[in-house]
């Protein structure tokens, strides 16, 4: 379990869009819609190489994902954790993450292989620390 509270944890397996928020190199904080998955008890995100998440990531490794549903009451479950910028097993997790976003437009591309070479894409693993939220 991500966490000891079980409805946060079927929240997180239920929802597939989030909020990450990373570092900047002043410590501003800096936010991005991301979809994600669960790879056992951590959450990934497939993100090309060259985005701002991975090099603030790889710089400071302190990230928050917001997840929340899309319907009132606006219930949401903030994990705080410790990222990591990941470039292997990359078919295998961001094929995780297509299929949690399964049925809302996006589709694993044909060749997701050379689909994840041209993009440079990476795998950002968030290991939970701290799991608060708000359930109605």
């Amino acid at each position: 379990m991500i966490s000891e509270n079980p409805a946060f944890d079927e929240f997180l397996s239920e929802y597939r869009w989030a909020v990450l928020t990373s570092l900047r190199s002043n410590g501003q904080p800096v936010s991005s819609v991301v979809a994600y998955a669960r790879d056992g008890d951590d959450l990934i995100v497939s993100t090309p190489g060259a985005t701002f998440k991975r090099s603030s990531i790889e710089r400071d490794s302190r990230v928050n994902l917001c997840v929340i549903n899309n319907e009132q009451p606006f219930n949401f479950v903030a994990i705080e954790g410790e990222a990591v910028v990941e470039k292997t097993r990359l078919v295998e997790t961001t094929r995780l993450v297509f299929k949690n976003i399964e049925g809302s437009g996006y589709q694993e591309p044909e060749d997701l292989e050379a689909w994840l070479d041209m993009q440079d894409r990476v795998i950002i693993r968030i290991r939970p620390v701290r799991v608060t939220g708000v359930i109605r």
